[in-house]
């Protein structure tokens, strides 16, 4: 079934002759063992590599760390069967992966034939497990930026926000594209780096803005009163007209600012200033609302809340994807909803990406989603459709005509 080359470094006897057993009968053509690392490490250097390593973690000698730095490139995927606890497991499986090993899963002990099947399942002979390094294209110059921006290539794609308990779209976060002739559809990670050396934040975040704003005007003519976030970088506060600027288009579109939000990044850097607490005032005086994005993965999360005007907590998506299986990581939701509660603001759960982590959250009471099981970031005209389904009306007619983003690309 599993035709893997294998091994097996287990200290304990019985067990290890129960895993090597037990990758037989899944079909593992040839099956390794060893009591220790430096023994296993041995074993690989004289034998070749294997495609996939079952490890325990403490023994004598060589632990199983220990060996996995210094067998990385002769192991292409790694199953951890221990008995610490489930946070050292998991933090060892990040280990294992910033080694560059793909790590499998945590099997457990005793080992179990049916776990270790399922886990089998996602390995990969190790000449196709070895990924090379991907090309990284050079970022553009600040003329093509410059240009980009003059043509209005760069394009709005939408993000919904749910409400976890009646699936209702409470709001959208608006995220930068580049519809580039030559390449197609960019994403940030192409651009954005160049769009901060440049000095073009503020360029990019008004074209968003005015793009969103249209929308949620057309959104309202038609009785669809949906909440449009936008990503404000820590540098941008530093702008004195920032605030004028945001209430200038608000006005022009006729848009409540009580209906926008501005993200800001809690892992960016961020030195408060006076012009900075000022933006930051003068935006919730107007009645805008502010988000602590990706809160929980800096250092500076709970000092910010007592310090800035936030009105909102979005809490990082590492910590729902540990909801099921980490005690600490539902604990941190946990507190974190009760924090929000006590200090009066909302929370939104970024990175939902299964039904299990749904329904998790929904029994913590958490009230707010957003992440690929519900949406992924969409342009415009898909959204259009995809809202006029999740309302279960008529196709909304917003007068946007679908773009041209090239047969190879994907609408996110």
């Amino acid at each position: 079934m599993f035709p893997f080359r294998a091994l097996v470094l287990e200290d304990h006897a019985f067990q290890r002759a129960v895993a090597v057993d037990m990758l037989r009968q899944l079909g593992c053509g040839e099956v390794l063992e060893a009591a220790d690392g430096a023994e296993a490490l041995l074993l690989l250097q004289s034998s070749g590599p294997v495609d996939v390593a079952l490890c325990d973690l403490q023994m004598s000698g060589m632990d199983g760390l220990e060996f996995m730095r210094k067998a990385d490139l002769l192991i292409g995927s790694v199953i951890l069967c221990s008995d610490l606890s489930p946070d050292l497991r998991h933090t060892v499986m990040q280990i294992i992966a910033m080694l560059g090993i793909k790590p499998l899963g945590d099997a457990g002990k005793p080992l179990q034939l049916r776990r270790l099947q399922d886990l089998l399942e996602n390995c990969q002979p190790l000449s196709k497990a070895i990924v090379p390094t991907p090309f990284v294209p050079e970022l553009p110059s600040e003329q093509e930026l410059c240009d980009g921006l003059k043509r209005h290539e760069f394009v709005p794609f939408l993000q919904p926000k749910l409400d976890l308990v009646t699936g209702q779209v409470k709001g959208v976060e608006v995220l930068a594209r580049w519809l580039r002739p030559d390449r197609g559809l960019l994403t940030p990670s192409a651009f954005l780096p160049a769009i901060e050396r440049c000095g073009l934040l503020d360029v990019l975040l008004f074209e968003l803005l005015a793009s969103g704003l249209v929308l949620q005007r057309k959104l309202l003519r038609l009785g669809y009163s949906l909440e449009f976030s936008y990503n404000l970088h820590a540098s941008q506060l530093e702008n004195g007209s920032l605030v004028s600027r945001v209430q200038a288009l608000l006005e022009g579109h006729g848009i409540p600012a009580g209906k926008i939000v501005f993200e800001l990044t809690e892992s960016a850097q961020f030195e408060e200033s006076v012009t900075h607490l000022e933006n930051l005032v003068r935006l919730q005086m107007m009645g805008c609302g502010l988000s602590i994005d990706d809160f929980g993965t800096g250092f500076s999360s709970l000092r910010r809340l007592c310090r800035l005007p936030f009105t909102e907590i979005k809490l990082d998506g590492e910590f729902v994807r540990g909801l099921t299986q980490q005690p600490r990581s539902r604990a941190v939701i946990e507190n974190t909803l009760a924090l929000a509660k006590s200090l009066g603001m909302t929370v939104v759960m970024e990175g939902v990406e299964t039904r299990e982590q749904h329904q998790e959250l929904l029994a913590l009471g958490c009230p707010l989603g957003q992440g690929y099981f519900y949406a992924r970031p969409m342009s415009v005209w898909a959204f259009t459709d995809w809202f006029s389904q999740s309302v279960r009306s008529a196709t909304l007619h917003l007068g946007y005509p679908r773009p041209n983003y090239g047969e190879s690309c994907l609408i996110y």
